[in-house]
């Protein structure tokens, strides 16, 4: 596999080996049609599934791209989707040519209509909005009509801006109302009329505005579209190849160093919105635990300010300056939760503690019997040495410290991790099984590769559970289907798990041209492999599907790999030859018993209705721009959210405990005893903990049951 991948390195090197220009400034079309002629012949030669470069690639990239550059649909007019469609089916014919006429004719008409706007934009915010019209505006950009003259345009501006200042005007409203606005002097209560709050609201709005066009649309450079050209030509292929410009690198290494700085979230553009896709493990975000994945910022405001500035429609790098800030400065964000209801939230930034992304453990007592926990967030590895710290000597490590507290049974938490190194999977499983295949990996042209488990040393042969989640993907999705397949554990948790079943690579373009006279090409993550099962079916799509399924918030909404635009199909190739596990556990028997007594758990039913209104919140696109229809909707959801405050209140009586190494440590880290007494109580508020160790409490008894019955036979 490996040879074969230097042969076409050699090949691209060769290929390229005559390029080389003399133009070195921001706006080089020489850059720029060597870019496209390295990226595409490496999609082509690279690529676990290369797509054909024709008439359908050219459709899809054509409403991609424009959808990508004018998502609300605020800029272009359709005279100018007109001129633009004559390239519909002539992109892939562009692309084999190096040719770059369709980027250039949408990114000059696109610089024209941003420019034009400008004068647009501050001639609604001079007139006030009429907040008693009966006026609804409907959110689905995707399916509105391109506005065809200025008239139009202006009117489609009004509206938007309207949306977007009736909430600011809704807020300066209610603080009025409860008495926090006040004048310099303390002893004065400013009492402002509904005109001067109206004005006020659309100050606020325009000065967003003024600071989005001055700081970044006029920052943003030709090379910057040009690199968003490129992303919606490479994620045609899969949602993971990615095109990765110089600064974008950097940053990406930054993130792969595990040096991260900031609120501890990554974030993702989504339409126009900037949109929280994971939390990392330690981080403010995650410590706060007022932020979820699927929450979206549409505010940011530095501490000390007065002013927010607007980042709905802000491209991502721009977003993240905002957001991001030393270690101990305080940022408050504006989020528009998953259930549509806005909420401030105030974070001190922070440097990330990776201490928090290790596994940790927790013993715990259910029906006199002691459980042990183990929560492993992601699955890490030190690449240059492997004898260093990883996921698997940790976990191992955490099994022999529960064992010597005679724990009967295990619960591995796998829920949220994303995933991480292949090796230290292979190694986790074979703590549990005698020895066997764990994952086959298939890639182009070459033939599958199964990676095994040869250490026939078991190291925890009792009852194990795994919990999962929407967000489990990758290699946790890998671990739980081994032991899944092998019948050595009970997955509970979601209906499937995220479905990640891809590995890529970052290949750095600057190998793959000699005499570069351009500077930095920056790179691409390109997908080479796919992951499967020992039973053959691929995690792909489908993930893992649980054993026991449990009610959860994401159990609704679009969240998977399935959700993603062009995500490669689910497949399956030939099993291996594995044994299942050979044991006293009635898994038929314990799986009947947990959703019988899930069927009665109120709050497992509290937490599924939420999840149903939660979808339907997202799939509202119709909101009322009439004021006193805002405030009553708003109410109303506010009203349905304290219904289900009861979620978070949630308390079992469970009581869990640190082991005697971390209780030693407690004496002289403080901060150490303070985090783990909040996952304690975190977990012993946890409705999946308590459902996992009552699986895990009936398959302990099952084990008893069913050993003393063989004896007797």
């Amino acid at each position: 596999m490996k040879s074969r991948y230097n042969i076409l390195m050699l090949v691209l090197l060769l290929a390229f080996g005559s390029c080389s220009f003399t133009a070195k400034v921001d706006n080089d079309p020489d850059k720029d049609k060597l870019l496209i002629q390295i990226v595409t012949l490496a999609l082509e030669q690279l690529h676990f599934q290369p797509k054909e470069l024709n008439d359908e690639f050219s459709k899809d990239v054509y409403k991609t791209y424009l959808k990508r550059i004018d998502p609300l649909k605020r800029f272009f007019l359709k005279s100018d989707i007109d001129e633009f469609s004559k390239f519909e089916n002539q992109i892939d014919d562009q692309l084999k040519n190096h040719d770059i006429a369709f980027f250039n004719l949408t990114n000059e008409r696109l610089m024209q209509r941003m420019e034009e706007t400008k004068d647009i934009y501050k001639t609604v915010l001079s007139k006030p909005f009429d907040y008693n019209a009966k006026e609804v505006f409907n959110t689905d950009y995707e399916n509105h009509e391109y506005v065809r003259n200025n008239k139009e345009l202006t009117e489609r501006w009004r509206q938007i801006l309207k949306f977007s200042t009736i909430s600011s005007y809704d807020d300066l409203v209610t603080a009025q109302k409860n008495d926090t606005i006040v004048s310099d002097d303390a002893e004065k209560k400013v009492v402002k009329s509904l005109k001067e709050l109206e004005a006020e609201a659309r100050q606020e709005t325009l000065k967003s505005l003024d600071a989005y066009y001055t700081d970044f649309i006029d920052d943003m450079q030709r090379k910057d579209w040009f690199s968003m050209y490129i992303n919606t030509i490479v994620e045609e292929f899969d949602p993971h190849t990615t095109y990765f410009a110089p600064q974008d690198k950097d940053r990406f290494d930054q993130q792969m160093s595990g040096k991260l700085e900031g609120i501890g979230a990554r974030l993702q553009k989504k339409m126009d919105y900037i949109k929280v896709v994971e939390l990392i493990s330690g981080g403010p975000a995650w410590r706060g635990q007022e932020i979820e994945v699927g929450d979206l910022i549409v505010k940011v405001r530095q501490k000390g300010e007065k002013e927010s500035v607007s980042i709905v429609g802000m491209r991502i790098d721009d977003a993240i300056k905002l957001i991001k800030g030393p270690k101990g400065s305080k940022v408050i964000l504006t989020m528009k939760k998953v259930d549509g209801t806005f909420k401030e939230v105030e974070l001190t930034r922070d440097l990330i503690e990776l201490e928090e992304t290790y596994a940790k453990s927790s013993t715990v007592i259910k029906e006199d019997k002691k459980f042990g926990i183990i929560n492993l967030p992601k699955f890490y590895i030190d690449f240059e040495d492997y004898n260093e710290r990883n996921a698997a000597s940790d976990v191992r490590q955490e099994i022999e410290r529960l064992k010597n507290e005679n724990i009967e049974g295990l619960v591995l938490d796998l829920r949220n991790n994303g995933g991480g190194s292949l090796k230290t999977v292979v190694d986790i499983a074979g703590l549990f099984i005698k020895d066997g295949p764990i994952v086959q990996i298939k890639s182009t042209n070459a033939p599958k590769e199964v990676l095994e488990d040869t250490d026939k040393s078991i190291v925890w042969d009792g009852p194990l559970v795994i919990m999962v989640n929407e967000l489990s993907a990758s290699a946790s999705e890998i671990l739980a289907a081994a032991m899944q397949d092998y019948k050595r554990a009970i997955i509970i948790g979601s209906k499937q798990t995220y479905g990640k079943g891809t590995v890529q690579n970052i290949l750095d373009l600057n190998r793959m041209v000699r005499q570069n006279t351009h500077g930095d090409l920056g790179a691409i993550k390109i997908t080479r492999q796919k992951f499967y099962r020992v039973n053959g079916g691929s995690t792909q799509l489908e993930g893992v599907r649980s054993d026991i399924i449990i009610p959860d918030r994401y159990s609704f909404v679009d969240i998977g790999e399935r959700d993603h635009d062009h995500p490669l199909p689910w497949d399956k190739i030939s099993p291996v030859y594995y044994e299942k596990w050979n044991s006293y556990f009635d898994y038929d028997g314990t799986i009947s018993s947990s959703n019988a007594r899930m069927a009665k758990n109120k709050q497992l039913k509290l937490i599924e209705q939420n999840a149903k209104w939660i979808k339907k919140q997202m799939d509202n696109n119709d909101f009322s721009l009439n004021y006193k229809d805002y405030k009553k909707e708003l109410e109303r959801k506010e009203k349905v959210v304290k219904e289900f405050e009861a979620i978070s209140k949630y308390k079992t009586d469970l009581t869990f405990e640190s082991l005697p190494y971390e209780r030693e440590l407690f004496e002289k880290d403080t901060i150490l005893k303070e985090k783990r007494e909040r996952w304690h109580t975190n977990l012993s508020k946890d409705v999946y903990v308590e459902e996992a160790l009552n699986v895990l409490n009936d398959l302990k008894m099952s084990y008893e049951i069913n050993k003393v019955a063989n004896i007797k036979e």
